[in-house]
């Protein structure tokens, strides 16, 4: 079975357009600013999709581009002005920035309520700690809510994530190994010994590893559900743009062997953008009270 990450993502956006149309009739609109230091092609990219889903929902957007080779001070005096913006209810600083940007210190800069990625350091505690006052980081946030949708249990299962970026492997593996997700969670990676084997435990198979097509039939189990976060470019003579998008799982291989499995694309990728939105009216809410 193919996951459906299109018609979940729509269910999602659903659901928040009843929550802002109830936060409209008590006059607070929710506000989104998306910040982009340079003029990346795939970042814009991204940076106007959540933009223009902010325009169609109802939602306040508001978008920041400062120069390629803005400094760190520039980019810190953005973020001080949006934290104070009281039309501001979320801040998203685009990744990743130039290299004369200390990503970390902008995010340690931004107002953990306003930190709708949830990459600050109190919403990753908030998170650890299973306080639903913090704010989730969107991607695994998504799978998880793919996972829910699709009918996959996971209390008792062994989950297998593949991965420890701080944007996905960990937080995905905290959330499977929260109270009411129950499952038994691997942090597997790519200094992690038969890596193919580990994964074979796996009754749920988180991919987030960043290298195409890395995992094959012979890292999943019969039965498995396989949840694919990656998404890369690889050069393809055969396709009009030049390169075709692939995730780290050899789709073709690995699906025969799934209960299910997200396509790449179509399958995380539209959750990003729900799971922000949903997060942006979660921080108008909390600053309701």
């Amino acid at each position: 079975m193919n996951i459906d990450g299109k018609k979940v993502a729509e269910n999602v956006l659903a659901e928040c357009e009843v929550e802002i149309k109830k936060l409209a009739e008590a006059g607070v609109v929710p506000g989104l600013a998306v910040v982009l230091v340079g003029e990346d092609p795939a970042s814009q990219v991204y940076v106007n999709s959540k933009v223009k889903k902010c325009g169609e929902l109802g939602l306040h957007s508001k978008k920041i581009v400062l120069p390629v080779d803005a400094r760190q001070e520039e980019l810190m005096r953005v973020v001080a002005e949006l934290n104070a913006d009281e039309a501001i209810h979320g801040i998203l600083v685009q990744s990743p920035p130039p290299p004369q940007i200390d990503e970390e210190a902008v995010v340690r800069a931004i107002d953990p309520r306003k930190d709708v990625d949830g990459f600050h350091p109190e919403n990753v505690a908030k998170l650890v700690l299973e306080d639903s006052t913090g704010f989730v980081p969107c991607t695994p946030a998504g799978c998880m809510r793919l996972i829910a949708e699709s009918g996959v249990e996971t209390s008792g299962a062994e989950a297998v994530v593949v991965g420890r970026s701080m944007i996905v492997g960990k937080p995905m593996a905290n959330l499977l190994v929260a109270k009411g997700s129950d499952a038994t969670v691997t942090i597997a990676h790519s200094r992690t010994k038969d890596l193919a084997a580990v994964c074979r435990r796996a009754d749920i198979l988180i991919a987030a590893v960043g290298r195409p097509e890395m995992i094959t039939a012979d890292f999943v189990k019969e039965g498995a559900v396989v949840i694919d976060v990656g998404i890369n470019r690889v050069e393809d003579a055969t396709k009009k743009r030049g390169y075709r998008l692939t995730g780290d799982v050899l789709f073709e291989d690995v699906a025969p062997k799934c209960k299910a499995i997200t396509p790449v694309p179509g399958g995380v990728g539209p959750m990003t953008i729900a799971m922000l939105i949903s997060n942006t009216i979660k921080a108008a809410k909390l600053r309701m009270g």
